[in-house]
């Protein structure tokens, strides 16, 4: 038996590398996909291959920061699969990294921290109610190991990593009594998802022209920092999702599920 025949799971940004990655992972576990993202044509390339893998999945072009927008999607995918089981909010925006807080502007460094936080907030909010009426689902975030990063040039990617974790473990005191587990997965840069264009290839290049190196120059720097001397991998932070939306990590909630190959030690 699959991990999540007869499930419902909800994929915000699912276009992307990260949520594409792990919306395929889900519906080879069974699940029933619904993604939703800005850009049409990303989402329908997900659905194509989950589609020829055998899967179910259906596309919607949605805003994620808009509150009302999101509700209806939520309401639309509640009545036509009964329910959510799991929700993933795996959007990225392009934001200023890597300049120095002296010359950081105010609208740079709060950018990151509102859409982040917003988004979170918006599209929680809209499955727990679903969730809450079943008496049981999960709820995943993402984070960067920038929640911990002290340093020069990382003050709004630093504080909207951190603030998405204490979002996460706050959620989890909200909504645990009514049967919904909450976790932010962590995981570090993704040499993949930048190669494949990614948002975060747009976040690196600036920082890697400063340096006077490529992308995959400064990743590789970034992985000879890790105890593990690598950077992990799509495939990595899909399964890892996979465990923590099954049974398998039942007991788990509120905390965060660190694959910075080990970058930072908890």
């Amino acid at each position: 038996m699959l991990l999540f025949d007869d499930k419902c799971a909800v994929i915000y940004g699912a276009g992307g590398a990260i949520g594409g990655a792990v919306a395929r992972a889900f519906a080879r576990e069974g699940a029933k996909l619904f993604l939703a993202g800005r850009t049409q044509s990303r989402l329908d390339t997900v659905a194509a291959d989950i589609a020829a893998a055998g899967g179910l999945a259906e596309a919607t072009a949605l805003d994620a920061l808009d509150a009302s927008a999101v509700e209806r999607h939520a309401d639309d995918v509640a009545r036509k699969a009964g329910g959510i089981d799991i929700a993933l909010n795996a959007i990225g925006v392009a934001h200023v990294q890597g300049t120095p807080f002296a010359d950081l502007s105010l609208e740079d460094y709060e950018f990151p921290i509102t859409t982040y936080t917003r988004t979170n907030f918006i599209t929680a909010k809209a499955v727990a109610r679903h969730m809450a009426a079943q008496g049981s689902g999960v709820i995943l975030t993402l984070s960067t190991p920038g929640a911990r990063l002290p340093g020069p040039g990382y003050m709004g990617n630093c504080v909207a990593s951190a603030a998405v974790e204490a979002m996460s473990r706050h959620l989890a005191g909200e909504l645990g009594a009514q049967g919904i587990r909450v976790i932010c997965i962590r995981p570090h840069a993704i040499p993949e998802a930048a190669a494949a264009g990614s948002h975060t290839q747009a976040v690196f290049k600036p920082m890697a022209d400063r340096a006077g190196v490529t992308v995959e120059q400064m990743l590789a720097g970034a992985a000879g920092g890790t105890l593990l001397k690598r950077l992990p991998t799509l495939d990595e932070v899909a399964n890892t999702a996979v465990f923590l939306a099954s049974g398998y990590a039942g007991a788990m909630t509120g905390t965060v599920a660190n694959l910075s190959c080990g970058f930072l030690v908890d």
